[in-house]
């Protein structure tokens, strides 16, 4: 009995422990074949299982890479990407960088933009940093700058917080010992009169 509940609690934490293949690909233990399944980034897997060291995801109609997605796999060798519609915009980023990082980039020859025209058919790897931030959407270096200006905007507030608290904080020292003075100047005036009345009921 105790090991037939074992067995059916293993049996439960099996998809846990080995990772399934993502569909539509097919898979052995260190290869993922998901070539012509016509993938978009928006159905891409978001990720493999970690045994993988082949992965094919040629003549699909990938534009780009999600950030991250190859980071995790240690024992990944080589994954083809030609035959893709690649748009080398802000989105290219990532697969460049992991482009660059590669050994031998020459397996990578064909992985060529596809997008803006200017630089269509150029090998993604080999693209330099400011070659793509000029090809990032008007829109998008706006936001950027908004942003920034936002940030300024909010240092700028916090400052003269900042410097509001100190100038209050002063002024309350400043108050406070005023008011002790004050205090102080009382106590002295009144403890002679204090003395002074009580002088007749001395004398008796």
């Amino acid at each position: 009995m105790n090991r037939g509940i074992l067995f059916l609690s293993l049996l439960g934490f099996l998809p846990l422990v080995i990772p399934t293949c993502p569909v539509p690909c097919k898979c052995t233990t260190t290869i993922i074949d998901c070539t012509s399944k016509d993938l978009t980034v928006a159905n891409l897997p978001v990720a493999f299982r970690p045994s993988a060291e082949i992965i094919h995801l040629g003549y699909n109609r990938l534009t780009s890479i999600p950030n991250g997605l190859f980071d995790n796999l240690k024992s990944l060798q080589v994954v083809y990407l030609q035959g893709n519609p690649w748009e080398c915009t802000c989105d290219i980023l990532y697969l460049r960088s992991w482009l660059q990082w590669q050994q031998n980039r020459t397996l990578y020859r064909d992985v060529r933009c596809s997008s803006p025209s200017h630089l269509q058919h150029r090998v993604i790897a080999y693209l330099t940093e400011d070659e793509v931030n000029s090809t990032c959407q008007y829109w998008y270096c706006s936001l950027a700058l908004l942003s920034q200006l936002c940030l300024f905007i909010l240092l700028f507030l916090q400052g003269i917080l900042v410097i509001f608290i100190i100038v209050y904080l002063q002024k309350f020292r400043r108050m406070t010992a005023e008011a002790r003075s004050t205090t102080r100047e009382l106590h002295q005036q009144v403890d002679p009169w204090v003395s002074s009345s009580r002088n007749p009921y001395d004398n008796d």
